[in-house]
């Protein structure tokens, strides 16, 4: 897991990177490297429940606020017949970069959710 964590580390940073020219770049580059941290700590075995705790709970909302959104989830999934979400992303479609967002907080969450069970001490004891 320790090794899985540097790999996030680096994929979390390069996501950050990649918001530069992102229409919210002040929202996204602060969650992406929140979960690098997360996963710098996690690798060093430095658990801070309360840490991801919080990133967790913040993503998670964001991420329910997303699949609800007028522009969101549900309604790519509905309305637009959940048509692909790698397509060049069009102002016309705002629901394709809202599922996408969705999607990188759900492998965010999945990240931190891991890192929690890996780093319990019920489970190291």
């Amino acid at each position: 897991m320790k090794y899985l964590n540097y790999l996030f580390i680096f994929l979390f940073v390069v996501a950050a990177a990649l918001q530069y020219n992102d229409p919210d770049p002040y929202l996204w580059i602060p969650i992406y490297l929140y979960a690098a941290f997360l996963c710098f700590l996690a690798a060093r075995k430095n658990y801070k429940p309360l840490l991801f705790r919080i990133g967790i709970i913040i993503y998670g909302c964001y991420a329910a606020y997303l699949l609800v959104d007028k522009t969101g989830v549900l309604n790519w999934a509905n309305d637009h017949q959940a048509e692909s979400i790698v397509q060049s992303m069009k102002a016309t479609k705002p629901w394709i970069e809202e599922t996408r967002e969705f999607f990188g907080l759900l492998i965010v969450i999945a990240v931190l959710v891991a890192d929690m069970i890996w780093l319990s001490p019920k489970r190291r004891a």
